[in-house]
């Protein structure tokens, strides 16, 4: 080493600082890189993105070659430094102690601090470039690493600790996808973030909570006299119907309308001709999930169902559009039974219909009313009254004043309620 001049050592020694920097900076951008951005890349063909993809296959090799490689660089920083000092100052303790406290300093803020920063503001640039040295080291320390590794793991087993290092096999949760779509707001559409968030949110959400109630079901009766069966087939709104016989409740079918057309263009359907073109109905359970419910409705290639509580009694149905609708919004394509269930008021008040569902009321209206137990307005407001109230009667849930306005049959018929809005435009 006498024959090694002392600018020659201090290249080597400022070469040393670069190479422990790449490895700090790597490790944290490999750590940090976006997986969904690496896997777009790789479906493009970038070979860089294909490697670093490799590398996190298998990242207690990765981390192993990473911290061997930095150990070995600063390990001869400090014998160079060392070097370094006995040329200039000879045998002097207290320069050796100041010239490895001038090397410690050095190293965590230039070979660490730095790096990780720059590494961690921008993953993308430092992880891909560096996969290309990476992927031979990891080759090369395989020996080393294997063994160091291999010792890790008995000891981790000792102590009772299992690790997983295949990280495809870590299921993420819904709650961190949802906050991992909640953090993608500056790189996606406030729209498309929201149906992106209602879709996770489906797994929450029961048919109970988007069906349409028993008492609103548009159905046909098989026992109606065959005119007026016929001009009820004529006059209705939905392709799809539940048919019942005797009682609303016990439901015979499902009819679909294309089915019949020709009959009624004849004038020839009768309850025997009905009969024959039934469908079976497909029963759901009340506390079915909407997301499961989705990929039943795809598998058995329905569109209606018929939803039951626990001891079969019939509450109401869904259908496909209903739970559509969670995701993407309110279709256009509504029949007159169904619009007309609010109406706005010149002091900026609603007027709405107490057997609206809370979250049709929410979405349309952009209401926050809270939604538990209480599917119906008419629901949240005998839930929070306990008790059936006289028309005139004023409450306020939440936010939101609301007046009785109508009360028929042990139910409220039509309240109003002043949102924000209102209360603005009444002062």
């Amino acid at each position: 080493m006498d024959d090694i001049s002392l600018g020659t050592l201090f290249s080597i020694l400022l070469v040393l600082l670069i190479c422990s920097a790449f490895f700090s900076g790597s490790e944290t951008g490999m750590m940090a890189i976006n997986r969904a951005r690496l896997n777009s890349l790789v479906r493009k063909g970038n070979r860089s993105a294909r490697l670093t993809l490799g590398l996190l296959g298998k990242v207690d090799k990765l981390l192993g070659s990473i911290l061997l490689g930095n150990t070995l660089i600063n390990v001869a920083a400090a014998a160079v430094t060392n070097i370094i000092i006995l040329r200039l100052f000879g045998q002097d303790d207290l320069a050796i102690l100041f010239g490895t406290l001038a090397l410690t300093f050095v190293l965590v803020v230039f070979s660490e601090i730095m790096p990780k920063i720059i590494a961690a503001s921008y993953p993308e640039r430092v992880a891909l470039p560096a996969s290309y040295v990476l992927t031979p080291l990891i080759t090369l320390f395989h020996p080393v690493v294997s063994v160091a590794t291999a010792l890790v793991k008995g000891l981790l087993r000792l102590v009772g600790i299992r690790i997983q290092t295949d990280q495809s096999k870590q299921k993420m949760t819904l709650e961190e996808l949802r906050g991992l779509v909640l953090d993608a707001e500056h790189f996606l559409p406030r729209k498309h973030q929201k149906m992106l968030l209602n879709l996770v949110d489906l797994e929450r959400i029961t048919v109970n909570d988007v069906m349409i109630p028993r008492n609103q079901i548009e159905a046909l009766d098989i026992d109606t006299d065959p005119a007026e069966l016929r001009q009820q087939l004529i006059t209705c709104h939905h392709t799809l119907l539940p048919v019942f016989a005797a009682t609303p409740d016990n439901i015979i079918g499902i009819l679909h309308i294309k089915r019949v057309l020709p009959l009624l263009h004849e004038e020839t359907l009768d309850a025997a001709q009905l009969r024959e073109v039934l469908h079976a109905p497909y029963f759901i359970p009340s506390d079915t999930p909407l997301l499961k419910q989705l990929q039943q409705f795809q598998e058995r290639r329905a569109r209606l169902g018929l939803v039951v509580d626990e001891y079969g009694e019939l509450l109401g149905l869904v259908t496909l559009e209903n739970i559509l609708e969670e995701i993407v919004g309110e279709f256009t394509t509504q029949s007159p039974a169904q619009t007309g269930k609010f109406l706005r008021q010149d002091d900026g008040s609603l007027l709405l219909e107490g057997s609206s569902s809370l979250r049709e009321l929410n979405r349309k209206l952009g209401l926050h009313l809270p939604l538990g137990e209480a599917k119906t307005l008419n629901g949240l407001i005998l839930e929070h009254l306990q008790d059936i109230p006289e028309a005139g009667t004023s409450l306020k849930i939440g936010n939101y004043p609301i007046e009785i306005i109508q009360v028929q049959d042990r139910a409220v018929k039509v309240a109003r309620i002043f949102t924000l809005q209102g209360n603005k435009h009444r002062s």
